[in-house]
């Protein structure tokens, strides 16, 4: 959006060659450039490279810098530039255009160092505005925002200002101001289309876009724009559908495509291509951060995004997630707050609070604080956008448990599919506590004796032991604190087994309805009978003596 646009194509921006080489194109070439073939034209302007007319020749090379240029190979218009001016270095334009070049390849200070001895030209100052941004220089952002007119061009990199800066609406206002103006500017559509679809507005995105792609139905970008809409509504197999004619025949803009697939196929080949796009496509360093967090890779995550300084809600929220987890996993409360701090700035924001990603992001900060209910408050408000997410599933069921709803946390438990989150420890523990509030203590105690012997199933045998004896489970109670007193014979753990076999024999005398052993008293005898401790033995003489109150 730095290089202006008079018409619908490429081919009109300003990075072209001067007046006379324009005037001088032979005809064969602008149907190429018309028809935005660059390849086509680049082969045709190598073919006729070799001219014994040094004027001539010049021409032809601003016009192979173009074509490379607008094939997305900024490196080689570069290189064909500098060959130019060592052949003719009085060019028209052509400092200006190496300086667009080093942009596009993130030369940024070299950029800025090359134009700083030329005359202000519009053009100019909008590579001076967009480096600025890059900078982070927010005076001189303003200072050149003043400097920028009304016209079409300067109004395009104001608009892509604001959606750098995640100013989403301002984009919008900004497009269809212009398209009320200039009909015939086809492409701003796919602008706001993208604003759209940053909007998560894809229907609507999808329904400008076609606008543009019924006159160009080749676009490289417009293409890659309905694949991704294609992605968020349906799946990454259907978007791959989209690309699959463009993603191998080295076009412009294939990094990005490069980068689209790895997305679409759930990360598939991410090693191979994030890491040389870290400073290509920004969202390049984003993705392999997520990449790193599916698997487990925590600390090479915060690595990689250590050093960034979060500019919009997706990357707020990913860092947040970031530091919480690198948080759980060294137990470090500095990190912990950092996470907290991330998710509440997105939640609390006026223009997130409203939003999917807000809701959630303000979700994840109080379930960080432990504030369940508040938890539930914000899920609840979108939870039918989730039906089927395990993920959400998995937490909301955390937070239903952590607020009394047994019921409700079980359920949503029980829907989830994927095996690796089922297979987790703190699932196992959630399910078995919920299980036995529900008042089925035998299927918690399933869960123990599927587990390995870890330190973990350990602690899940606590946990099922003081549940099920504060729940009045008094025989799964039994059991497990059996089991424990076997671990560790510690007074602690005779004391929870003694107290559960007493409150065995008891639901035996009311006939309660809670779990019972299927032998009766047999079965309590024969635990006590397995404890080292002598009141066990003590304990067994009493139910003998009282065997028919028992019975």
């Amino acid at each position: 959006m730095i290089l202006s646009r008079g018409k619908n194509d490429s081919a009109s921006s300003r990075h072209l060659p001067n007046a006379n080489a324009s005037k001088s194109a032979p005809p064969c070439l602008e149907e190429f450039i018309m028809k935005r073939d660059y390849t086509g034209a680049k082969v045709f302007l190598e073919f006729t490279l070799d001219s014994e007319d040094q004027d001539k020749q010049i021409i032809i090379e601003q016009w192979l810098a173009f074509c490379y240029f607008h094939l997305g190979d900024y490196q080689q218009a570069l290189d064909q530039y500098q060959h130019i001016q060592q052949l003719e270095p009085a060019v028209d334009d052509l400092i200006l255009n190496k300086a667009v070049c080093m942009f596009y390849l993130g030369m940024y200070e070299d950029a800025q160092n090359l134009i700083e001895q030329i005359p202000n030209t519009p053009l100019k100052l909008r590579l001076m505005f967009h480096l600025a941004h890059k900078f982070n220089n927010e005076e001189e952002v303003m200072n050149l925002l003043e400097k920028l007119q009304l016209q079409v061009e300067d109004q395009l990199s104001v608009a892509s200002m604001h959606y750098l800066r995640a100013h989403y609406q301002e984009s919008v206002d900004i497009y269809k101001r212009l398209l009320l103006d200039n009909k015939d500017y086809t492409a701003i559509n796919v602008y706001l289309a993208l604003c759209f679809y940053k909007m998560d507005y894809y229907d609507m995105a999808q329904e400008v876009l076609d606008v543009y792609l019924t006159k160009y139905a080749d676009s490289t970008i417009a293409i890659n724009l309905k694949a991704c809409n294609r992605f968020r509504l349906f799946s990454g197999r259907v978007a791959e559908q989209e690309i699959k004619n463009i993603s191998d025949n080295g076009t412009f803009g294939a990094d990005l495509i490069r980068h689209n697939l790895v997305v679409f196929r759930n990360g598939e080949g991410a090693l191979q291509v994030f890491p040389t796009l870290l400073n290509i496509i920004p969202e390049a360093r984003l993705n392999l951060a997520i990449y790193y967090l599916k698997n487990g890779e925590v600390q090479e995550a915060h690595a990689l995004l250590k050093e960034m300084q979060p500019t919009i809600p997706h990357e707020y929220i990913l860092k947040g997630v970031v530091h919480a987890s690198l948080g759980q996993q060294l137990k470090s409360q500095e990190h912990i707050k950092t996470a907290q701090q991330n998710l509440h700035l997105v939640g609390s924001s006026t223009t997130e609070c409203d939003t999917i990603p807000g809701r959630q992001a303000m979700a994840s900060a109080f379930f960080l604080y432990g504030q369940f209910e508040e938890v539930l408050v914000y899920m609840n408000s979108i939870r039918s956008y989730f039906v089927n997410d395990d993920i959400f599933n998995y937490n909301f069921a955390q937070a239903k448990c952590a607020t009394g709803c047994y019921k409700e946390a079980e359920e949503l438990l029980t829907q989830i599919s994927d095996i690796e989150m089922k297979n987790q420890h703190t699932y196992c523990m959630i399910l078995a506590k919920c299980h036995i509030h529900c008042g089925c203590p035998e299927l918690a105690w399933n869960i123990f004796i599927t587990r390995d012997s870890t330190s973990e199933a350990f602690l899940l045998l606590q946990m099922i032991a003081n549940e099920c004896y504060k729940c009045g489970e008094f025989w799964v109670a039994a059991k497990a604190f059996d089991m424990l007193e076997k671990l560790d014979p510690s007074p602690e753990n005779w004391e929870g087994k003694r107290g559960a076999c007493a409150g065995v024999l008891y639901g035996l005398v009311t006939k309660s309805e809670k779990s019972r052993p299927h032998n009766g008293i047999a079965d309590v005898i024969g635990l006590l009978r397995d404890s080292s401790n002598p009141q066990a033995e003590s304990m067994i003489k009493v139910i003998r003596k009282n065997a028919n109150l028992l019975k």
